[in-house]
């Protein structure tokens, strides 16, 4: 069964990967959460990302947001980044886009968790095309969503 590891740099960035968790269970994605950070725990880090039969790591901090380029660092596997801040904080969104050349993190919004869930799913469903319908489904749902939510919209104008 496929699997996501979600890594967090502090308990702090929990809402921002509860987005991601539904997503996930959505999916019928298995999945393991983990608090590691990067620079206060770094061989903890090491020791999930090395232990792990994971085939995707999203990784998610602040401030610094040095947590997806480590773990980056440690794995061939494809890793998300996911800037936490709530604000726009320039320096986290740099962190996780502005990898040098052989190490690459997919980088996803800031705070953008059900994202990173969104792009685990579709690099999943390269080798498992359940997960392709899955998201047909997924996004023709969001599609019934917004024409509603235009009705409604339109009918209280």
């Amino acid at each position: 069964m496929p699997k996501v590891v979600i890594l967090m740099g502090s308990r702090s960035d929990l809402p921002v990967a509860e987005k991601g968790i539904s997503i996930l269970k959505k999916f019928g994605v298995d999945y393991e959460l983990y608090v590691a950070s990067a620079q206060r725990t770094p061989k903890r880090v090491e020791e999930i990302v090395m232990n792990s039969d994971a085939d995707i790591f999203i990784a998610m901090s602040g401030v610094s947001a040095a947590l997806p380029g480590a773990v980056a660092s440690l794995t061939t596997r494809p890793v998300i980044g996911v800037p936490v801040s709530g604000v726009l904080n320039l320096d986290s969104l740099l962190a996780v886009i502005q990898m040098p050349p052989g190490i690459p993190v997919a980088a996803v919004g800031l705070d953008r968790g059900d994202n990173a869930a969104l792009l685990a799913v579709e690099i999943l469903s390269v080798g498992k095309p359940e997960f392709r319908e899955k998201m047909a489904e997924y996004r023709k749902e969001m599609e019934k969503n917004i024409i509603a939510d235009s009705k409604a919209v339109w009918s209280n104008v």
